[in-house]
């Protein structure tokens, strides 16, 4: 074989590989990808009087919130009753909170917000940490935050529920809670949870169920004990993915756990729901102190003014909770508490909201 033919053959086979590495490489930076890392700063301590708050936050320093949630540390003894989750909500910078006009409030949120309160009792063991959801994907590189608001509740022994609900043609990837003002002492968010606009579940007071899929809002319900304040709000967050994407290549899939209690006074429990590898990766989560049923029927309050949540967050199987850095925990767990008086027939209920991604290629 001549040079020439050696040097033709050589190149054209040069030409096919670029070719074939071309479409593959092209192929790769199309397929849809999702992963989370949690993000924490560890414990901010208080608050250690009677009848406030203490705030605190977690950032994301890559990647864009797609949820969040709290801990408490309460102490061991009597006073633990006193200190329950005041709110926990995205932010654009951290500090500033979204409690303005209802609606869409802000876009491509990297903050997450966490809040405790003291009731009548406090302690230098007080402490709350946020933990934030940062999702680093492809698919949804845009978020925005859609919040709502009600006034109340106000009652003694009552609550309020309000639900945020994402825009046509997005999807839910996360939501939060918040009540206010901290120096109401038994004011607190008692459920924060999934849920969809439709008739079924009455537009948002029917919790999303195990296995449902897709759900489009996120509810927050504010409960009180005995405190009284004509101010008292509750506000709802839905956290959606941006306008313009493809839905085809997303789903989410709920999954739901229910415990009875905590029944005895200065008593507490958790509960834990996951995701499974075929759901995708775990985006959020949600918690509850309630009635019970939350998933087949109207959310109702447990019967005393004391149930309060003291954590949502996640986790692993066993429920403790995810470190600083750590990639795709695939568990959400809830920690309630009963406050300082018994309180029967109360349930504890969590969520956890998985996202799916289709590995496909845009043609």
């Amino acid at each position: 074989m001549s040079t020439n033919l050696r040097r033709s053959s050589a190149t054209t086979k040069a030409a096919v590989l670029a070719g074939l590495l071309t479409v593959a490489v092209s192929g790769t930076a199309h397929a849809k990808t999702a992963d989370v890392t949690v993000s924490t700063p560890g414990a901010t301590m208080g608050p250690a009087t009677p009848f406030t708050g203490v705030s605190s936050h977690a950032d994301c320093a890559d990647g864009l919130i797609s949820g969040g949630g709290a801990d408490q540390g309460i102490g061991s003894d009597d006073m633990s009753n006193g200190n329950h989750v005041m709110g926990m909500a995205p932010s654009a910078d951290g500090v500033t909170e979204y409690t303005d006009r209802p609606g869409i409030v802000g876009s491509d949120a990297t903050h997450w917000l966490a809040f405790g309160g003291s009731g009548s009792r406090s302690s230098d063991s007080f402490s709350t940490t946020p933990y934030a959801m940062c999702l680093h994907s492809n698919l949804i590189r845009h978020t925005q935050v859609v919040m709502n608001k009600v006034a109340g509740p106000s009652a003694g022994l009552s609550a309020r529920l309000v639900t945020a609900t994402c825009p046509a043609g997005t999807a839910l990837i996360g939501g939060g809670a918040r009540t206010t003002p901290a120096g109401v002492g038994s004011l607190k968010p008692i459920a924060s949870f999934p849920t969809f606009d439709d008739a079924e579940h009455h537009f948002g007071q029917i919790a999303a169920g195990d296995g449902e899929t897709d759900p489009d809002s996120w509810t927050a319900v504010g409960g009180i004990g005995g405190g009284r304040d004509e101010n008292n709000m509750t506000y709802a967050y839905a956290i959606c993915s941006g306008d313009g994407i493809s839905l085809k290549h997303v789903s989410t899939t709920v999954h739901f756990g229910e415990v009875s209690g905590p029944d005895t006074a200065s008593s507490g429990q958790t509960v834990t729901a996951g995701c499974s590898r075929e759901d995708g990766r775990l985006v959020s989560g949600g918690a509850a102190i309630s009635g019970g049923n939350v998933t087949t029927t109207d959310f109702t309050k447990a019967g005393s003014g004391g149930p309060h949540l003291n954590g949502s967050f996640p986790s692993d199987a066993t429920g403790t909770p995810a470190g600083d850095k750590s990639s795709g925990p695939a568990y959400w767990t809830a920690a309630t508490h009963s406050g300082g008086s018994p309180a029967p027939n109360s349930y504890s209920d969590v969520w956890a909201l998985c996202l799916g991604v289709q590995q496909g290629h845009d043609q």
